[in-house]
C-alpha cells in the first residue's frame, strides 16, 4: 500500500487497511493496524526519539496522548520486560512509518506489536509520519481518534464525532488517573549490563549495617503525578532514600515521614488543574525551609505555588535531542523533553530565577527560588530514553540535604 495521506471524510478504506487515524479535522489516514483492537482517542503529539519507544510508551506523562514516532524504525529491537518506567503502558497508542519488523536484539524477548497487544494498546503503520508531523508543527496537535480493525471494518463518521466531542487536555487533571494508590519505599538504583536494575542498591554489608546505612541517607519524599522510575533510581544513585506518595497527599501525609527534602514528579494533563490540590501543600512545604526539586509537570506545579502562570503549547516539546542553555554559565545541555504545557516566562515573579531556556524556542526551562532551597527544570535529567548531561542535578538535590 503506498505512503498514507489525509483525505476528507467520507472515506472507504483501501485494499489491505486494517487501521485508521481520524483527526476532529476531519481528515482520515489509512494504514496498517497492530497491536490490539479497538479505538482510542486523544491528543496526537510527536515524538523524535530514536531510541527507547517502551520507556517512552510507558512514561505516565503521555496518558491521554497517542504518540507518532518520526524515526521510521519503531520495533525492530523488539521489547523486554526492563525498558519501561511503569508497570504498563500510558499512552494511547503509536502511529509509526514502516511495519513492525522482526527484532533483532540480544535483550529482546518479544516483538513489539505482541508487547502492544498485551497492554491492550493499538498501532498504526504504514503512516507518511513526516506528513502527519508537518500537520502537527503547522496546525498545532490535535485530537484525534487511532483504530485497529482486522476486518478493516470502521465507522469513520462515528470515528470522527468521537474525535470532535473529546474535551483536550487543556483543564483535564489526569495525575490522579496515573499516580500511587499508596506510600511505598523505592530502593533500586540505575539499570547496568548483566545486572539489571540493582534492588539493594542503596544497601550494602550486612543485614543490620545495611538498615544503619539506608537510614542514614538523607530522605526524599517525592510526590507522585506520574512519575517514572527512573527517577527514583537516580535518586537512589546520588545518595538517596526515596519514599513515594500519591498525588493527593497532604501536608500533613509528607511530614510524617520525616523528610530531608521533596520532590515533586512528572505527570500529565494541565498543571492548572493539577495545581488546585497540588500547589496548596507545595506552598506548605517550601515553607519548611527543606530542599525541593521539581521535574516536568513538578516545575510547572513549583511556577504555580510562587505565583507564575503556565500555558498550552502550540505543539510542545517531545524528544531526546532538545539543547537547553544553563543561564549561569552558558552551558548548553542536550536534554530529554516530553510537555504540552510550559512556564510562562514573563510571569515569573520577583525573587525566582530563570536558570535554564530552550535553544528551540526560547521558552522557559528551569528555576530556582532565590531565598528558598528549591528548584525545578521542565526537562527530564533522568532521560530514559535520552542523553546524561544533566544527572548532575540529582546530586545537587540531595547535596543541598546534607
Amino acid at each position: 500500500m503506498a505512503d498514507a495521506k489525509p483525505s476528507p471524510v467520507p472515506a472507504t478504506p483501501p485494499e489491505g487497511a486494517t487501521g485508521v487515524l481520524v483527526l476532529a479535522d476531519g481528515s482520515v489516514t489509512w494504514g496498517h493496524g497492530f497491536g490490539a483492537q479497538g479505538e482510542a482517542v486523544g491528543e496526537v503529539c510527536f515524538h523524535t526519539a530514536m531510541t527507547g519507544y517502551q520507556e517512552i510508551m510507558t512514561d505516565p506523562s503521555f496518558a491521554g496522548q497517542i504518540i507518532t514516532f518520526t524515526f521510521p524504525h519503531i520495533g525492530n529491537v523488539g521489547a523486554n520486560p526492563e525498558d519501561i518506567e511503569a508497570d504498563a503502558p500510558h499512552a494511547l497508542g503509536m502511529i509509526v512509518r514502516e511495519n513492525v519488523t522482526e527484532p533483532s536484539n540480544f535483550r529482546s524477548v518479544e516483538r513489539l506489536d505482541a508487547w502492544m497487544e498485551r497492554h491492550g494498546r493499538i498501532g498504526l503503520s504504514g503512516i507518511d509520519t513526516r506528513a502527519l508531523t508537518k500537520r502537527i508543527r503547522g496546525g498545532g496537535a490535535p485530537n484525534g481518534v487511532i483504530a485497529h480493525s482486522r476486518t478493516g471494518s470502521f465507522d469513520v463518521p462515528a470515528l470522527l464525532a468521537m474525535a470532535r466531542a473529546w474535551p483536550g487536555l487543556e483543564g483535564m487533571d489526569l495525575a490522579k488517573d496515573v499516580s500511587c494508590a499508596a506510600h511505598f519505599g523505592w530502593q533500586a538504583g540505575i539499570w547496568r549490563l548483566g545486572a539489571g536494575y540493582d534492588e539493594s542498591a542503596a544497601l550494602s554489608g550486612t543485614t543490620a549495617e545495611a538498615g544503619e546505612a539506608d537510614s542514614n541517607r538523607p530522605h526524599v519524599v517525592a510526590i507522585d503525578y506520574g512519575s517514572k522510575r527512573n527517577i527514583f533510581r537516580n535518586l537512589v544513585k546520588a545518595g538517596a532514600r526515596v519514599t513515594v506518595l500519591p498525588a493527593t497527599a497532604s501536608f500533613a501525609d509528607v511530614m510524617a515521614l520525616e523528610p530531608d527534602g521533596f520532590f515533586l514528579s512528572n505527570g500529565p494533563g494541565d498543571p492548572a488543574a493539577t495545581g488546585d490540590y497540588a500547589v496548596p501543600v507545595i506552598r506548605q512545604l517550601l515553607e519548611t525551609g527543606k530542599p525541593l526539586f521539581g521535574i516536568c509537570l513538578g516545575h510547572q506545579l513549583l511556577a504555580l505555588a510562587v505565583g507564575a502562570r503556565t500555558t498550552k503549547m502550540h505543539q510542545g516539546h517531545r524528544g531526546a535531542n532538545h539543547p537547553v542553555k544553563r543561564l549561569a554559565d552558558g552551558v548548553v545541555e542536550i536534554t530529554s523533553m516530553n510537555h504540552g504545557f510550559a512556564v510562562a516566562r514573563e510571569s515569573l515573579p520577583e525573587g525566582v530565577r530563570e536558570t535554564h531556556v530552550s535553544l528551540f524556542d526560547g521558552s522557559n526551562a528551569g528555576l530556582e527560588l532565590a531565598d528558598k532551597p528549591a528548584f525545578s527544570v521542565q526537562y527530564h535529567p533522568e532521560a530514559s530514553p535520552g542523553p546524561q548531561d544533566s544527572l548532575y542535578l540529582f546530586e545537587r538535590f540531595v547535596g543541598m540535604m546534607g
